[in-house]
C-alpha cells in the first residue's frame, strides 16, 4: 500500500463513517449470518457457513484497509489551494482534441477516486499528466489506449 493517502476533509470523514458502519452494523450482520449458518448443521458441507466466513474475511480486510489509510492520511487544505496550477483538489475542465469535447475532472487521492463521478486519482495517467500544468497548457497523456491530448480550459476549486 501507499505510504500516504491524500484526502480532503470530506473524504476522511466518509472513510471514518464507513469504518464505524463496518465495525458495528457490518460485524453484527456477519455474526448473525454465521450463527444462522451454524444452525443448519454439518459445517463441512455447509455452503452458507463457508459464504458467511468468506464475507467475514472480506469485511475484516476492508476494516484493516481503512484503518491503515486513516493512519497514513494526508488532508489537503482546500482553502489554501490556488487556481494557478492543477494540484490535488483542483477541478479541471479540459478539451479533448480527439473527441472534440470538454471533460470535467476533480483530481483527488486514489482513495477518493470515482471516475464515473468525474473524480480521478492523482496517480492515474490523466491525473498525473495534468498535475502542475496551467490553464491553456496542452498535455499529452499516455494511456493503455494510446496517446491523448488535452488542453486545460479552466482550473477551479
Amino acid at each position: 500500500m501507499a505510504d500516504e493517502f491524500i484526502l480532503n476533509a470530506a473524504g476522511e470523514e466518509a472513510l471514518r463513517q464507513e469504518l464505524k458502519e463496518l465495525r458495528t452494523t457490518g460485524r453484527a450482520d456477519i455474526a448473525e449470518k454465521i450463527k444462522e449458518a451454524k444452525s443448519f448443521g454439518d459445517l463441512s458441507e455447509n455452503s452458507e457457513y463457508d459464504e458467511a466466513k468468506s464475507d467475514q474475511g472480506k469485511l475484516e480486510a476492508r476494516i484493516a484497509e481503512i484503518e491503515y489509510m486513516l493512519a497514513h492520511v494526508k488532508i489537503v487544505d482546500e482553502s489554501s489551494l490556488t487556481n494557478d496550477v492543477v494540484h490535488v483538489g483542483s477541478k479541471v475542465v479540459v478539451y479533448d482534441e480527439e473527441f472534440d469535447e470538454n471533460l470535467e475532472y476533480q483530481i483527488v487521492g486514489f482513495a477518493q477516486a470515482d471516475p464515473l463521478e468525474g473524480r480521478i486519482s492523482d496517480d492515474s495517467p490523466v491525473g498525473k499528466a495534468l498535475l502542475g500544468h496551467k490553464e491553456g497548457d496542452v498535455v499529452e497523456v499516455e494511456a493503455p489506449g494510446g496517446i491523448s491530448s488535452y488542453k486545460i480550459v479552466s482550473i477551479s476549486r
